[in-house]
């Protein structure tokens, strides 16, 4: 049964902005847990770009996409989202959503238990 589903990935030019976002299927499914943005370009591991609390206070940024994206939770529609801005070629990758072992707000990716199947993002020159 699938978890977690990503969605909202696609083409843009470099400068652009991009929001992807993650859906549970279960309304229970973030109950106090972290949920993580990971990415993973060909050829490259996969690494870790932003957390967010269960109540949304916290947040963590990989020194990449500080400044540039921005991680949200969406109550109404029970989704985690990741606002993309000033996109660069080097964003360019497949972004995953997970969630956190509870209690945890993690950069690892150790860390996470429960993973969607990933979103393309291409940022074009």
């Amino acid at each position: 049964q699938v978890q977690l589903a990503e969605f909202g990935g696609g083409l843009v030019q470099a400068g652009g902005s991009l929001r992807v976002s993650c859906a549970a299927a279960s309304e229970r499914t973030f109950d106090e847990r972290s949920v993580g943005w990971f990415r993973q370009a060909f050829g490259k591991e996969r690494e870790f770009v932003a957390a967010i609390s269960w109540g949304g206070s916290r947040t963590l940024y990989s020194d990449s996409v500080k400044g540039r994206f921005t991680i949200g939770r969406d109550r109404a529609q029970n989704t985690v989202y990741l606002q993309m801005n000033s996109l660069k070629t080097e964003d360019t990758a497949v972004y995953y959503c997970a969630i956190d072992r509870p209690f945890l707000l993690s950069d690892t990716e150790s860390s996470y238990e429960i993973w969607g199947q990933g979103t393309q993002v291409t940022v074009s020159s």
